[in-house]
């Protein structure tokens, strides 16, 4: 390898000893729906440094928003992270209501607590579901695809979209859910339900067991680098913004606590895989609730929304972590400034700490472990 290219990775030349070599891995990401590469500096089959190299589908969506109106922005929103497109949409939401301070409607605040576990259940199923560990157990895969597929038609009954959803609006939502949907959404969740112990052996068995002890991530580590989401509770840190600082009415349901202390690649899998039944459970509790819920889904405001001058910050619990937005208003119908805090961006940068020590082979496990999206990571 030239020196040309080994600066360009991110290693000084002549650091290497005669037994090391650098490596691009990428740019490539586990789930191949994005760009992701990986400086990595090997001693045979152990990683000795890797360095996250970013950049490579990045969205500027942080400008975009300064010249977008609230509506159009809400657009944008929901496709940062494109696997949990409705929790993205509904934090800018929540945001903007902040600031307005706007009473959305009750039925519209279970509604959408009802549609972000749902959208977290297809988020975690879909990285379960890629196989991720080459398990190549075909009934497994195919448990959790047609489990997630069941899902995926509901949202899109309910929305008119199949991967955007664009349910959302400032106040509350575009539409009420369609006549016999929560039956619909009852029979599918218990379908699912059926499907888990399937979709159990995707990330248990010989292939988890090959990652145990592989990754290792402590609790100062989780706060070094500011993880969040399944990541950061598979190493025993149990936050959960839902519980811990609800919004919506979350304070109304039982979020409980699923947390693993190993802080492994395993643990990690192991939590994601538990967090599914537990939204199948808050979503059942939704429709109960919502049953006998009465009233309007969407809050009365005019046309053009303008947020008053100020500044809010708002922050949701997003399948993948942490999804928070800071809203600076000039008082415009475009937001002056909205800062973006996405969970992937935070949670790869601890692939520097966790890569070294692992073998070469173990490098994709990991990485799929921390259930990136690059768009999320790219914003």
């Amino acid at each position: 390898m030239t020196d040309e290219t080994t600066v360009a990775l991110g290693t000084a030349a002549g650091a290497l000893t005669d037994s090391e070599v650098v490596i691009p891995v990428g740019p490539r990401q586990p789930g191949m729906h994005g760009a992701l590469r990986i400086a990595v500096t090997l001693d045979g089959e152990h990683i000795v440094t890797a360095r996250p190299l970013i950049g490579y589908l990045h969205r500027g969506v942080e400008k975009l928003f300064e010249v977008r109106d609230y509506r159009q922005i809400l657009v944008l929103a929901n496709r940062h992270d494109w696997l949990s497109a409705f929790s993205s949409e509904l934090a800018v939401a929540h945001a903007v209501e902040k600031l307005m301070g706007l009473e959305v409607p009750q039925r519209a605040v279970w509604l959408r607590m009802l549609l972000a576990e749902l959208n977290r259940a297809l988020h975690h199923l879909a990285h379960i579901g890629g196989d991720p560990l080459e398990t190549e157990l075909s009934d497994a895969i195919t448990a959790a695809v047609e489990g997630r597929e069941r899902l995926q038609q509901l949202m899109e009954e309910y929305t008119g979209g199949r991967v955007h959803f664009m349910a959302t609006r400032i106040g509350g939502l575009k539409d009420d859910a369609p006549d016999g949907w929560f039956d619909r959404v009852m029979t599918a969740v218990a379908d699912v339900r059926s499907r888990l112990p399937d979709v159990a052996a995707l990330a248990g068995g010989d292939a988890v067991a090959r990652v145990a002890g592989v990754g290792v991530i402590d609790a100062a580590m989780v706060s070094a680098y500011g993880l969040s989401g399944p990541v950061a509770r598979a190493s025993g840190v149990p936050f959960d913004v839902r519980r811990d600082d609800p919004y919506l009415a979350y304070s109304e349901l039982d979020v409980p606590s699923i947390t693993h202390d190993a802080g492994d690649s395993a643990a990690r899998f192991e939590c994601l895989l538990n967090e599914i039944p537990v939204s199948l459970d808050l979503a059942e509790q939704c429709i109960a609730r919502l049953r006998d819920m009465p009233g309007p889904v969407a809050a009365r405001v005019p046309p053009t929304v303008r947020a008053p001058v100020g500044h809010a910050y708002a922050w949701t619990e997003n399948p993948s972590g942490i999804n928070g937005y800071y809203l600076v208003s000039h008082g415009d119908q475009t937001p002056w400034r909205l800062k973006l805090r996405s969970a992937s961006f935070n949670n790869v940068q601890a692939l520097e700490s966790v890569l070294p020590g692992c073998r070469v082979d173990d490098l994709v496990a990991v990485l799929a472990s921390f259930f990136l999206v690059t768009g999320d990571l790219d914003k």
